[in-house]
């Protein structure tokens, strides 16, 4: 009986471990296909395409192509493809895989171990671990090396190379989030610090953890909006969304209440976007004027005969101009700027009017982090000319656009960015994120004790004080 229980049980660990493997029904001419359509799209289509080193480009799609030919599985074939994506940094470009591989990646699982990791001023740390390993591993943990090289080593050369990210920033944070990322079986040895200076070495396996308590359970936030009362006649309101129409409901529902605050937070960290439309329906509040300017929009002008001629030309000329030619400097100049993708169509662009009855005129700041994006982004950018308006906090993501949808062999897809959007003085945000006048970093307590830490909100609520004096 014993015998067949353990037969029973190995059976299990078998279907169990082959169900967990990565599939590898993509034909050579399949993955040929995919790779060339997302490289030939990016090449037509990619609105920051004139940004990239070609040289590094074309060798990367080359290097590409011999690599997939010898992709052990889907999954590898899909890596590469993420790897020469990465290599256009923007957060609007990007390669999925099938759900079928995304499903197998393992990020926070390791068995008898479950991590969150952080990237927090500079360095990575354990922010939330299964209960019954939170002694081992204290929370507040750094991360010192992995698989033997120093954390950022590591992060820089196995994890950040096939991250798409607009921003240093984000891409620092996404990165250091996915450092253990990797499929059932991946192994890790890890030298961490703990608070009290202890240094531990730890050797981790990806598989499911049981376990479902965790050492904290953070702060939880209900809907898209919410409204409070802080002291001194201080409104709080958090917009964590624009992807619902609710959202702009519920602000103008408090509108009144908002009417007597002596001063007003206005909270999107962590707020990812939506709807243009949303984020303008409230930004209105707060404008003083009748009308709304928001981020104007190009998007590459093609004229492949413009390409043409431009192609025989050179960067001297348009300095010089093409005399033997008979083009002009400026001629020149547009001609080349069509051949490297520089040049540019502009969007219509004009002012949004708007009528509120109320005008919320109070000192306001409004709270960002890396993760204040796209519509949330246009939320600034709706109110970046409000004397009144003060950002407080992080650079934000820096990563907006509107992306060319593009099908992948075995039901991926890939996004590539066709439009580049600048703030209304023609100043560029993506690639940068938006600036705060304050700047004021998430600190550790922050995130290990949200309940009781905020360091970006404190720093609103001085900086709106002194502002006042």
């Amino acid at each position: 009986m014993k015998k067949i229980s353990l037969l029973l049980a190995l059976i299990c660990c078998l279907a169990s471990t082959l169900k967990a493997q990565p599939s590898n029904s993509l034909t050579l001419s399949e993955k040929f296909y995919g790779l060339s359509s997302f490289w030939s799209e990016a090449n037509y289509n990619f609105v920051y395409m004139y940004k990239v080193d070609q040289v590094a480009w074309h060798a990367a799609y080359k290097q590409a192509i011999a690599n997939i030919q010898t992709a052990p599985d889907d999954y590898a074939y899909y890596r590469e493809l993420q790897k020469l994506c990465a290599l256009l940094k923007d957060g609007h470009t990007q390669v999925y895989m099938p759900d079928s591989l995304q499903n197998l990646v393992m990020t926070t699982h390791f068995g008898p171990y479950r991590l969150f990791l952080s990237h927090i001023n500079g360095k990575v740390y354990v922010t939330n671990v299964n209960k019954s390993k939170e002694n081992e591993i204290p929370l507040g943990s750094e991360i010192v090396k992995v698989n033997g090289l120093a954390t950022a080593d590591y992060r820089d050369r196995y994890v950040a190379s096939y991250i798409s990210s607009s921003t240093a920033q984000d891409l620092v944070v996404r990165a250091s989030y996915n450092l253990l990322s990797g499929l059932a079986g991946a192994q890790y040895d890890l030298e961490i610090k703990t608070p009290s200076g202890q240094s531990k070495q730890f050797h981790l396996s990806h598989s499911n953890t049981k376990e479902l308590e965790l050492s904290s359970m953070g702060t939880p936030h209900a809907g898209l909006f919410e409204f409070k009362w802080l002291p001194d006649s201080t409104a709080y309101v958090a917009l964590r969304s624009f992807n619902d129409a609710t959202v702009v409901e519920e602000f103008e529902a408090a509108l009144p209440q908002l009417s007597t605050a002596k001063r007003v937070v206005v909270d999107i960290r962590n707020n990812g976007g939506g709807s243009s439309k949303h984020a303008a329906n409230i930004a209105k509040y707060f404008v003083q004027g009748d009308s709304i300017y928001g981020a104007r929009n190009y998007s590459r002008e093609i004229i492949p005969t413009e390409r043409a001629i431009g192609s025989f030309l050179s960067a001297q000329d348009t300095v010089d101009g093409k005399a033997q030619w008979g083009l002009s400097k400026q001629e020149a100049t547009t001609l080349f700027k069509a051949y490297s993708g520089a040049k540019f169509h502009t969007l219509p662009y004009s002012p949004m009017a708007i009528q509120t009855r109320v005008k919320l005129r109070q000192p306001t700041a409004v709270l960002t982090n890396v993760h204040t994006a796209s519509a949330a982004e246009d939320f600034l950018i709706y109110l970046y000319a409000q004397a009144h308006v003060v950002r407080v906090g992080d650079f934000t993501n820096g990563s907006t656009g509107q992306p060319l949808q593009l099908s992948l062999p075995g039901n991926g897809s890939a996004w590539i960015c066709t439009k580049k959007v600048t703030l209304p003085s023609g100043e560029e945000f993506v690639g940068y994120g938006i600036k705060p006048h304050k700047h004021a970093p998430q600190q550790l307590e922050d995130v290990l004790h949200p309940n009781i830490s905020d360091t970006q909100l404190e720093a609103a609520l001085q900086y709106l004080a002194e502002k006042e004096i």
